[in-house]
């Protein structure tokens, strides 16, 4: 069986939904406080509101998913959503840097990212962002992290994140619900996914 390659590092396409990932150089923490997921959050959406939509985040002491929809805005190129994104993690990397008195790469070179291809892929990686959280042991229960979007989908503040659509995807509140109470993958996670 041959396996297809992974491609981390595709050009980002106007109305492609893509896994984004990164983490932090030599496996450092990318977040320290309550203050360092705010302004992370904050700069993203100063930076790339104009330019993707989010529907699904989670933010771990030492990396990130996200799951995102690239806009068709005027002048899109990929090379100027890559800046974009550069602009962001240099600016967090700066505050960062100086708070923690470190120098050097903040983030590992080229943040990753997988397009997302089959439907079945769009609702096991919004589990798994959101699972995130208890996969790697940062706390017992993922429904409970703070730093996340699934709570935030369940809330009625307004915001960027795409609630609706997400909720229309799952069909309904109840069986976002249902889907994070109870989905479990069977085999382990798909090699599509894994970070």
């Amino acid at each position: 069986m041959i396996i297809p390659k992974i491609e981390y590092y595709p050009p980002m396409l106007a109305g492609q939904f893509y896994h984004i990932y990164n983490r932090g150089n030599n496996h450092e923490n990318l977040f320290y406080s309550h203050e360092n997921y705010r302004y992370f959050l904050e700069k993203w959406q100063q930076y790339l509101t104009d330019y993707i939509d989010i529907y699904a985040y989670c933010l771990l002491p030492n990396h990130f998913h996200f799951l995102i929809q690239v806009k068709d805005f005027k002048d899109y190129s990929p090379a100027s959503l890559s800046g974009k994104f550069r602009s962001l993690f240099a600016n967090y990397a700066e505050k960062i840097n100086k708070q923690e008195g470190r120098q050097g790469s903040l983030f590992q070179k080229n943040f990753r990212r997988k397009i997302v291809v089959t439907d079945r892929y769009l609702t096991e990686l919004v589990y798994y962002i959101h699972a995130n959280p208890q996969k790697h042991g940062f706390c017992s229960d993922f429904k409970t992290y703070r730093y996340s979007s699934y709570l935030k989908i369940l809330e009625q503040t307004k915001t960027s994140l795409q609630k609706d659509y997400v909720l229309k995807w799952f069909g309904g509140r109840q069986e976002y619900l249902k889907c994070h109470h109870q989905y479990e993958p069977t085999q382990g996670w798909p090699n599509w996914i894994l970070d």
